[in-house]
């Protein structure tokens, strides 16, 4: 199996986004599992790295969190996405295409266009 890779700069918030618009209501452990089982388990999160990007997401309005009883009966912070969420996740998105179109445009250089 390859190494796993780093979750590069600016993603998580987004992963994280797309994965509450997707399923709904989740808390942290149920997230992070969702966005490994997405990536084909190329990437590996940790809570070092997750709770701190939902703790930034929930005090910018992004995200909603509330108590719940998880599957396995235990109190669980449950995550839930915001209205103010769903426009950052949509502009977010958008971003994310452009800079892939951009940064395809210089991997897959046109005939024509060469120097």
């Amino acid at each position: 199996m390859p190494d796993k890779l780093d979750v590069k700069q600016g993603t998580l918030a987004l992963m994280i986004l797309k994965t509450l618009e997707s399923l709904g209501a989740l808390h942290g452990y149920g997230i992070a599992r969702r966005i490994e089982e997405t990536s084909g388990h190329r990437l590996s999160l940790n809570y070092g790295t997750l709770y701190p990007a939902l703790l930034k997401l929930e005090q910018e309005g992004a995200i909603a969190a509330d108590w719940r009883q998880s599957e396995n009966n235990r109190r669980a912070k449950f995550y839930s996405l915001t209205a103010a969420g769903r426009k950052q996740l949509a502009r977010e998105t958008r971003d994310w295409q452009e800079t892939a179109e951009l940064i395809a445009a210089f991997l897959t250089p046109r005939r024509g266009r060469e120097a």
